[in-house]
């Protein structure tokens, strides 16, 4: 089963009264969607693993700490 990124939604076709599931899946996403989400304050810890994992197996992205610079007065 693929990681979800976001609820699913059932839309309902006004022509033919059909409903269809949508699906909200992690690889639909393009990668700097992904790192924008990532780099959110606002954005939950699941959430945020979850955009994690899916960027490692892409590859190409490295995670590294960042630094902290002082001020002084």
């Amino acid at each position: 089963m693929p990681v979800k990124f976001g609820k699913s939604v059932a839309v309902r076709d006004r022509n033919t009264g059909k409903t269809t599931i949508q699906h909200d899946y992690m690889k639909c996403k393009s990668t700097g969607e992904l790192i924008e989400v990532f780099n959110k304050d606002g954005t939950r810890p699941k959430l945020r693993q979850k955009v994690k994992n899916e960027l490692v197996r892409r590859g190409g992205v490295v995670f590294t700490r960042a630094k902290e610079t002082e001020i002084t007065l």
